[in-house]
């Protein structure tokens, strides 16, 4: 995919500056991209996921819904389909000059901690994840961890979102700006709900292992395996009490950037899609990224991670019941703010984790966005 023209460009980056909303994104394996943008600042927020029921929109959601972190749905007041059709719409705006003149507004970049110190805070916080995996309270908890990039005045969040679009077709890539959530950029391997009228996808997406000199590894390790069979179990229930006639396809090894991981794909059929919100509600948070059982991993998970997650582990996508629905979880992605990008990676912890592995499995997550800066 290549860049639009320089008004175009322009523009876009200057829309992650403003007071409005709007989404860009491309799915996998696809060359063309949609755009979405709401023509008011007035910001539509919910605070429950079961609100979405009916709505159509773009929608980025955070891992814990909060009066400061609320669901945002983006109206698609003007929409548009791949470069032709964006650059028509956007440059026709009455407020397009206006867009140019925003400026960042300021962010205080946070005090950079060296990799031993990042390391002892990870460390404190997995030991903390042990104890209640150890004595059985959860099965499985997800630890997460951020970290800082520095970015300057020349960073560019379109083009970070082409060189994605070009280095990750397997991913969906997206570029989303609220002034509530912020801008956030994300390569996302995992579908949380995708489909229309009746035929309906989600997957459950678990155990993970870097590409070496371009070879997929192929030995999965027990814990990886295990990892995966308890999100796989978890989805499967969700689906057949919402849905009939399912279709299994997996575990198979599924490659996302420099990583494999074990995939399940779950297809089957929705009577009503006027429930949408009440079908995500269930799904999000997955195992995949909070852990078992769902309601005490989540509880253990906001109190004792250390930091917030805002949006990274909660959803983003577009939902229209009466069309296309294309929901992922916020995987793989990266906050950018005035001096610096905030990148987010986590990982399953069971009993037999070992707190190096899972450290290491977090860096090599954050590459997918590492590598676009």
């Amino acid at each position: 995919m290549r860049l639009p023209d320089n008004h175009t460009h322009r523009l876009i980056d200057c829309l992650t500056r403003s007071r409005f909303s709007f989404a860009l994104y491309r799915l996998p394996w696809t060359d063309e991209c949609y755009f979405i943008l709401q023509t008011s600042e007035e910001i539509k927020t919910l605070s429950d996921i079961a609100e979405l029921n009916g709505k159509q929109g773009f929608v980025i959601a955070p891992f814990q819904q909060t009066e400061e972190h609320p669901i945002v749905l983006i109206r698609p007041d003007v929409t548009a389909y791949d470069w032709a059709e964006i650059t028509k719409a956007i440059t026709s705006l009455k407020y397009a000059d206006a867009i140019l003149t925003c400026k960042p507004s300021a962010s205080i970049p946070v005090t950079a901690l060296n990799e031993e110190e990042r390391y002892s805070r990870y460390f404190a916080a997995f030991n903390r994840f042990m104890e209640p995996l150890k004595t059985k309270k959860v099965k499985k908890l997800v630890l997460s961890r951020p970290t800082f990039c520095p970015i300057n005045e020349e960073f560019s969040p379109l083009e970070t979102f082409i060189k994605a679009c070009n280095a990750y077709p397997r991913m969906m890539i997206y570029l989303c700006h609220t002034p509530v959530s912020g801008t956030w950029l994300g390569s996302t391997p995992e579908i949380l709900l995708s489909g229309h009228a009746m035929n309906w996808k989600t997957v459950a997406l678990a155990g993970t292992m870097p590409i070496e000199n371009e070879v997929e590894p192929t030995e999965w390790s027990p814990k990886n395996q295990e990892e995966q069979s308890i999100v796989a179990e978890y989805v499967r229930k969700i689906v057949k009490k919402h849905g009939r006639k399912m279709l299994e396809k997996g575990p198979y090894t599924a490659r996302a950037g420099q990583l494999v991981h074990l995939k399940t794909d779950f297809l089957f059929q929705l009577k009503e899609t006027g429930f949408l919100g009440d079908l995500l509600k269930e799904l999000h948070p997955t195992p995949a990224v909070c852990g078992l059982p769902k309601e005490e991993a989540y509880r253990f998970i906001t109190e004792h991670e250390g930091y917030d997650r805002r949006y990274y582990s909660g959803f983003v996508g577009w939902i229209d019941p009466e069309g296309q629905t294309d929901v992922y979880v916020n995987l793989r992605c990266m906050e950018i703010r005035s001096t610096e990008a905030k990148l987010y990676a986590g990982g399953g912890i069971l009993p037999s984790s070992e707190v190096r592995s899972e450290w290491d499995e977090t860096g090599e997550k954050m590459k997918t966005m590492k590598n676009l800066l």
